[in-house]
């Protein structure tokens, strides 16, 4: 691979590592969860059924927020929460990135291995 194109991927790897590192948590994910069906949620309905306080959502969805995977939109004196998936689907591209490659990897050295 050519050293433009490692930086490439490496620029990709640390513009995406937010994202990563903030479903990296399992309250997380299961607030991901909850919005990724396309409702907007306050802080109050993702909190039910928790054990978690409203403020320790609230810093959850804070991190969230700010790898941009949910955004809060105020409505009223509340503010509701809703996914968005674009880091998410940025996420699935570079994956497929990183996949591609390994595959050819793979295939470079079963070449190498039976010649």
């Amino acid at each position: 691979m050519s050293h433009k194109g490692h930086s490439g991927i490496a620029g990709k790897r640390r513009a995406h590592a937010p994202v990563f590192a903030a479903l990296g948590d399992e309250t997380r994910l299961s607030l991901v969860a909850k919005l990724s069906v396309g409702r907007r949620c306050s802080i109050s309905q993702l909190a039910g059924g928790s054990k978690l306080t409203r403020q320790a959502i609230t810093k959850h969805l804070r991190v969230l927020e700010g790898a941009g995977i949910v955004r809060g939109v105020r409505a009223g004196r509340e503010m509701l929460f809703e996914f968005d998936p674009q880091p998410m689907e940025a996420i699935q591209t570079y994956l497929d990135l990183v996949s591609e490659q390994w595959d050819q990897a793979l295939a470079r050295l079963k070449s190498f291995v039976e010649d």
